[in-house]
């Protein structure tokens, strides 16, 4: 990861692409107050959507972007896939695809996995919000498969950011949870008898068994919990808490 700035680090595979803007906000830099500060980025929380407007808008102006080339979604852990045509606000997609230079798809996240993918053939990106759920439906999968029929990508050309998300130590969950788990991404600790899965190895995993170089992908080393200065974890501070957003797309 490289530290471009206060407000966000560039994950360092996507240096090599001049014409790339890829981030991952941290919660630093921003203007709300606790327990949303300082830079949160998400709309759907209760903080003062004016607060919310004024961080995207410094974080948006750090990276050169204006707002009104950004695609986003209200994230409603599926997996569902948009290909987005055009920059707005949509709801109910997980994921979000476009080969369009100057437009930007995002996600956004305080515990779930953020992943960033980018097709250096074709120019296709795409922004994924993978939290348990979408994990276990295959949503990176299922990605890669809707950027080869829309686009014509081919996995062996893309390089993907597995980005920062709550920890294999501190994501904690049900037998139920952990059974829609492969084994060697999940453990139950004897200890104190829990179950507890690895979201960056199964983001991984997935983007490997569907033909992505192990070579040509990142995985942030950060993590929403055990990082409390750097991001916000929806888990840690009991659901009470700002977003960071993540980014992806190239410019002409």
């Amino acid at each position: 990861m490289t530290t471009a700035s206060l407000l966000y680090r560039i994950p360092s595979l996507f240096t090599a692409f001049p014409n790339l803007v890829a981030a991952e906000s941290t919660r630093q830099g921003g203007v709300s107050p606790a327990p949303y500060d300082s830079l949160n980025l998400g709309i759907n929380t209760e903080d003062d959507p004016a607060n919310v407007e004024a961080n995207r808008s410094l974080f948006f102006a750090e990276l050169g972007l204006s707002a009104d080339r950004v695609a986003s979604s209200y994230q409603v852990h599926g997996s569902q896939i948009l290909t987005a045509t055009a920059p707005g606000r949509y709801e109910g997609y997980d994921a979000l695809i476009t080969d369009q230079p100057n437009q930007f798809v995002t996600v956004t996240v305080a515990d779930c996995t953020p992943i960033l993918i980018y097709d250096s053939r074709t120019g296709a990106v795409a922004a994924v919000h993978a939290g348990w759920r979408g994990a276990a439906a295959e949503i990176v999968r299922q990605t890669l498969t809707a950027m080869r029929q829309a686009f014509g990508t081919e996995p062996v050309d893309c390089h993907a950011y597995v980005g920062t998300c709550i920890d294999a130590c501190s994501f904690e969950v049900g037998a139920e949870v952990a059974a829609a788990f492969p084994e060697n991404v999940r453990r139950y600790d004897e200890a104190v008898q829990k179950h507890f899965v690895d979201l960056k190895t199964a983001n991984a995993q997935q983007l490997i068994a569907s033909g992505v170089p192990a070579g040509q992908i990142e995985i942030s080393p950060f993590s929403t919990v055990s990082d409390a200065g750097e991001y916000f974890s929806y888990r840690r501070e009991g659901g009470k808490t700002g977003r960071m957003l993540a980014i992806i797309g190239r410019r002409s």
